[in-house]
């Protein structure tokens, strides 16, 4: 009879936020890939730097904040805002 299907409670959370992470990781990699689909589109300049700093955002809160900044930006430097130099 197989049991390998049991785990204890550690292994069980340590499961659930592996998932949890990866989601969240998930969506902050979709954000990125947003933000530079809308410069892009908008015909924004982005340099390879730029590229890779947006890619490497893991933070939905500032992710978010370029995402509405680069609704309007016409440089990368007003979507990424003062406060990110």
């Amino acid at each position: 009879m197989d049991l390998s299907f049991f785990q204890s409670e550690t292994a069980q959370r340590l499961r659930a936020e592996g998932r949890a992470e990866g989601r969240a990781e998930g969506r902050a990699e979709g954000r990125a890939e947003r933000i530079q689909l809308l410069l892009d589109h908008r015909g924004v300049e982005v340099s390879e730097e730029e590229r890779a700093r947006i890619a490497g955002c893991t933070d939905m809160g500032v992710l978010d904040a370029w995402f509405v900044r680069a609704i309007t930006a016409s440089s990368v430097a007003e979507v990424f805002g003062p406060e990110e130099d």
